[in-house]
């Protein structure tokens, strides 16, 4: 039963539930936090840099927004933004 929505889900509830679903937590705890948990550095650091191309890639407007109708000219701007990006 999901909660209701006048009741504040903690951080704490929402990582107790993702390995039920299958997930694996990679984020760090927050260091305020009295429980502590363990984290795969490495991954996480794969993660964030992961994180950082895809929003470096959200800059060129026209693979954000997905102008192109077929797929081929799709992958083929991203793979050239990526290419922009790289060389930076």
């Amino acid at each position: 039963m999901p909660p209701s929505p006048t009741r504040a889900t903690t951080p704490a509830t929402c990582t107790a539930r993702l390995p039920e679903h299958g997930s694996e937590i990679v984020t760090p705890p927050k260091r305020d936090r009295k429980a502590r948990r363990s984290c795969d550095t490495e991954l996480c650091k794969e993660r964030n840099l992961i994180e950082r191309f895809f929003n470096k890639l959200k800059r060129f407007r026209r693979g954000a927004t997905r102008y192109d109708k077929l797929l081929d000219n799709f992958v083929g701007f991203v793979k050239l933004a990526a290419i922009a990006i790289w060389r930076k």
